[in-house]
């Protein structure tokens, strides 16, 4: 089996190569539970898969993202990326910022994963 930081890596490969929802079918789990900011988490993959769904596809614009810092405890089961993303979205506009992505790993697939951000 992977290391957390194998799969970090292999996950955030993906997202940069633009193959963000093959990458969500491999790295998370069916019960995932995923939170932007304090908003109400969806539970469940296929509410996550559809927000994920949603985002791409009222994608205007991709201009970049770009992975800042890892930080993985594999005892600990966390993995913390820093990521700075440039796009515009349909609904969204113009959006260049910096998130934090905090994802809890169990048996190589994400079981939980919050989005910390300035909106």
């Amino acid at each position: 089996m992977s290391t957390i930081k194998e799969n970090v890596e292999e996950l955030n490969s993906m997202i940069l190569n633009g193959e963000i929802l093959p990458a969500f079918e491999k790295f998370y789990s069916d019960e995932v539970v995923m939170q932007d900011n304090d908003t109400e988490p969806r539970k469940g993959k296929a509410a996550c898969r559809k927000f994920e769904e949603d985002f791409v596809n009222s994608l205007t614009a991709f201009r970049g993202a770009e992975v800042k810092n890892v930080l993985v405890s594999e005892e600990a089961g966390i993995a913390a990326i820093e990521w700075a993303f440039d796009y515009s979205h349909k609904e969204w506009g113009d959006r260049n910022y910096t998130q934090v992505a905090v994802q809890r790993w169990v048996d190589g697939k994400i079981v939980s994963e919050q989005f910390m951000y300035n909106s």
